[in-house]
């Protein structure tokens, strides 16, 4: 399986597994995860082709580690990013005193006024690297890193959550919790 098709099967087990399962007639049970069996059956009776040792290859060498099975592999999830309702168990967890958020630039002025919002996600989505930060605010422009104050946040109450991925999830972000560039 080259590069280029492993991301096009993980752009689609991100719509699938993420946002739409009905696409292929999907079943995701309340905690995200999906058969794997299934999950095969229904992408190859979709005109697709995808192979068990594929699919592993797609979770294994995945840069941001997008998905996870299950122990015996019998089950298959995302991470986090659902767009659906699911329950993926996160336990609360003390973030560190600051987290980074990627944006586009365009977005600057909503962000100012109304903070960060979670818009059709569970989560607003936080990095502990700027790095990885800077590079999804690539995807949507001219990347911006915003640096968020969570440990005050959380001194305040906010409950931040960790995906198994090691992203940091949170409802909300205040404006007044957001250092802008200058």
């Amino acid at each position: 399986m080259t590069q280029k098709e492993q991301i096009k099967t993980s752009k689609f087990l991100s719509l699938v597994l993420r946002h739409r399962p009905d696409t292929i007639g999907l079943t995701l049970d309340k905690n995200g995860w999906a058969d794997t069996k299934e999950l095969l059956e229904k992408v190859n009776s979709n005109d697709l082709s995808l192979t068990f040792d594929e699919l592993k290859t797609v979770v294994e060498n995945n840069d941001k580690k997008r998905f996870l099975f299950s122990a015996d592999f019998s089950k298959i999830r995302a991470n986090q990013g659902h767009s659906i309702e699911v329950d993926l168990e996160l336990k609360e967890k003390v973030p560190p005193e600051k987290l980074f958020h990627g944006t586009a630039e365009k977005n600057l002025l909503s962000i100012q006024e109304k903070g960060l919002i979670k818009g059709q996600r569970q989560h607003v989505h936080l990095s502990s690297e700027k790095e990885t930060a800077y590079q999804v605010g690539k995807r949507y422009g001219k990347p911006i890193v915003l640096t968020i104050n969570t440990g005050e946040m959380h001194r305040q109450g906010q409950k931040f959550f960790q995906s198994q991925n090691g992203v940091w999830l949170v409802d909300r972000v205040l404006p007044t919790f957001i250092t802008f560039p200058s």
